[in-house]
């Protein structure tokens, strides 16, 4: 009825910007049969970046998922491939992507090596314990440098990256790999008839024997590392070591996240993806491998266990919301335990609540093939259901279980829009509505001062991709701000505060008292740190939570300016109550209005996102770079020589960072390349802080200009 499992891979495909991910995935869909023509990034046909604003840019912007099938060892894989982002502003996509991924290959570009953006998905990968091949890409660059690579894999990303072949030839005389394991070369030719690149074995070339000696020696080393019996014949008869044992050590040894085996090719040029592919299906795990997923059980919290087998209760996990035109919203979800059937019901964790799936697909990039059920280990895209949330856990209702969900990063930056006519309103909502329900990073809200829509988001090309999803997919017309910088607040010292709540309004009235202190949160914590000091009952337990609740919402409007707080202690230590005019809504109105009278005693702050940036710039401009990071108040932290560009790596404030590509393009005459991503978030300047808190509390005022 279902596939083994143990011939299933659940991959993802990531790296930098620019480093070649989507062309890997076109190449892999071609040689695996799933396309019958190669479609280009650069002219904007390539199957997996299927969205209008992504075949414009040359860029991927959502993780797109396909199912395609290699044989392998005369045996036939199934592998499901999500093609992610390599731009930071679409990070979240790589996030929960790698959140239901068994395993990764990570693409370097063979000049680039390791760049800011493959150093965040490496992070990702790490969070997740996602075993990982490094596929070097680009051999056919000038500059490209594949040894150097592997050290930067090790030295920057402190993995253990082992070469499984070594390149024959760089540049454009590129024209081949050793196979380390096989002690043989592969050379790739194009076929006349076809006109497909092949491959076809050859004895190593003379003049590389030393050096692959060399590679080889420390492979089989490497592996001998987890297998005593290798170890013992590496020593006395290295010979005697079959390609069957180092296969399976290697495999071994990549799932236990020991090493990262590194491969090589050209994949504009359609070299080394059929290798690739039989690392892919040879070393990365399977669901089996992966094993067991572990939940909790919602009413006594004891953690269960749940295996990858078809048989046992149904769970998963939503792992993104899509809008197809066609089909409506899209669940994708990946099934851990069980299966789960066209038409059935299943029960989602976060809302209580029953939802019905009444069609599943296997995704193709944009496309939909209809399937009847989907079992565990793997990968579908539901549609049907009322209220799924990217992260929820869904599952059979009479056997509960909530899965570890996913966190999401705060937006770092905001825009005010508005609809032109009075007709957009509606749609508007709607259309807003739907895009924060696909995107967790991208976040609405109405502000209170001026009642505009600000709409944030992780940076700019972010917000510039949802505007223009606005227009094209919504048919929604707007006027659009200038961006703005997602400030917080805080708050630096402690402060004691009673607060006294009384409204009589003839009859019933309303009644609290409470005494607290604020301050900062304890290290680590962020959002809201409440502790409960009340004894004997000067305030009635069921009174408590409603302090607490109106705490938490008083955070999201600072005293200074009105943003939020990113964290806050606050200590409730006494109080009283009135038998009749009391209850919970009276204290938490109490609490809110004891915050907004305690926090300007406790020194508040205006805090601002702090980016970490690195621009790699060849050296006769580095000077003008680095005077232009300084007037944007950026802090020069590092400075290093990457091949004959220099990379300066700076923090500099958000707020300064506006249209910076374009004046880095003027100071190095487009010669410069710069990336970056949040840091962490930082006190303003005084003078600075004085001008923001101006502007924001002038907003009406200029707005009735």
């Amino acid at each position: 009825m279902s596939r083994d499992l143990k011939f299933t891979r659940n991959i993802g495909i990531m790296a930098h910007i620019d480093a070649g991910k989507t062309t890997t995935s076109e190449r892999i869909l071609y040689y695996t049969g799933k396309t019958h023509k190669l479609g280009e990034t650069h002219d904007g046909a390539a199957t997996m970046d299927w969205m209008v604003q992504e075949q414009e840019r040359g860029i991927t912007i959502t993780s797109a998922a396909t199912t395609t099938f290699w044989n392998y060892n005369d045996h036939q894989y199934q592998i499901n491939i999500i093609d992610t982002p390599g731009h930071v502003d679409f990070t979240v996509e790589v996030e929960r992507s790698l959140r239901v991924l068994d395993g990764a290959v990570a693409v370097f570009c063979a000049v680039g090596g390791v760049e800011p953006q493959s150093e965040t998905v490496w992070r990702q990968a790490d969070k997740y314990r996602v075993p990982r091949l490094a596929f070097v890409n680009k051999m056919d660059r000038t500059g490209a440098d594949f040894l150097s690579v592997v050290q930067q894999i090790k030295e920057m990303l402190g993995a253990k990256p082992i070469p499984i072949q070594l390149p024959i030839g760089a540049e454009d005389n590129f024209k081949g790999v050793v196979d380390l394991i096989e002690n043989r070369a592969i050379i790739w030719y194009e076929d006349a008839k076809t006109k497909t690149t092949e491959y076809r074995y050859e004895e190593v070339p003379s003049e590389m024997v030393d050096e692959v000696n060399e590679w080889r020696e420390k492979l089989i080393e490497a592996v001998a590392e987890f297998n005593d019996d290798i170890l013992e014949r590496f020593f006395d008869n290295p010979d005697s070591i079959t390609k069957e044992e180092i296969l399976e050590t290697i495999r071994i040894a990549t799932i236990n996240l020991s090493i990262v085996p590194v491969l090589c090719g050209a994949s504009f040029k359609n070299k080394g993806i059929q290798r690739l592919l039989d690392a892919i299906t040879g070393f990365m795990p399977s669901p089996l491998d992966v094993g067991a997923v572990h939940g909790t059980d919602p009413d006594s919290g004891k953690e269960i266990v749940r295996e990858p087998d078809s048989s046992a209760p149904f769970c998963g996990l939503a792992f993104k919301i899509a809008t197809d035109p066609f089909v409506g919203r899209l669940a994708f979800i990946r099934v851990y335990s069980g299966q789960l059937d066209s038409g059935s019901y299943i029960f989602n964790m976060r809302s209580g609540k029953k939802e019905r799936i009444s069609r599943l697909y296997q995704m193709h990039s944009n496309k939909q093939n209809s399937i009847e059920f989907c079992g565990a280990g793997d990968i579908c895209a539901a549609v049907g259901f009322k209220d799924l949330r990217t992260g929820d856990t869904v599952c059979v209702e009479k056997q509960p279980i909530i899965l570890e969900s996913m966190t999401f990063p705060e937006p770092v930056i905001g825009l005010a829009v508005e609809p032109k006519t009075q007709q957009d309103l509606d749609k508007l909502g709607v259309a807003l509505n739907k895009l924060s329900e696909e995107d967790p990073t991208f976040q609405v809200h109405t502000d209170e001062d001026s009642g505009q829509t600000v709409i944030s988001g992780m940076g700019e090309l972010h917000l510039e991709i949802i505007v223009d999803r606005l227009r094209r997919e919504f048919k929604v017309d707007i006027n659009q701000g200038a961006p703005q910088v997602a400030y917080k607040e805080a708050i630096t010292q402690l402060a004691e505060h009673r607060e006294v709540f009384k409204k009589q309004t003839g009859g019933r009235g309303k009644f609290a008292d409470i005494i607290f202190s604020i301050g900062p949160a304890d290290e680590g914590v962020t959002g809201l740190q409440f502790v409960d000091e009340i004894k004997g009952g000067n305030i009635p337990k069921e009174y408590i939570p409603s302090v607490q609740k109106g705490f938490g919402l008083a955070m999201k409007n600072g005293v200074l300016a009105g943003f939020s707080l990113t964290n806050l202690k606050v200590t409730l230590k006494d109080g009283s109550f009135h038998a009749v005019d009391s209850d919970a809504l009276s204290f938490e109105i109490a609490a809110r209005q004891g915050f907004r009278h305690a926090a300007p005693k406790a020194k508040p702050v205006l805090l601002e996102p702090i980016m970490a940036m690195e621009v790699v710039t060849p050296e006769e401009y580095m000077g003008d770079v680095i005077g232009d990071l300084n007037k944007r108040r950026g802090q020069v932290t590092n400075m290093d020589s990457k091949g004959v560009a220099r990379v300066i790596k700076a923090k500099v404030p958000l707020s300064e960072q506006f249209g910076y590509v374009t004046v880095l393009r003027t100071l190095t005459s487009g010669r410069a390349t710069s990336s970056m991503e949040f840091s962490h978030y930082a006190e303003v300047p005084a003078h600075i802080a004085k001008e923001v808190v101006e502007l924001s509390s002038g907003k009406i005022v200029n707005e009735d200009d």
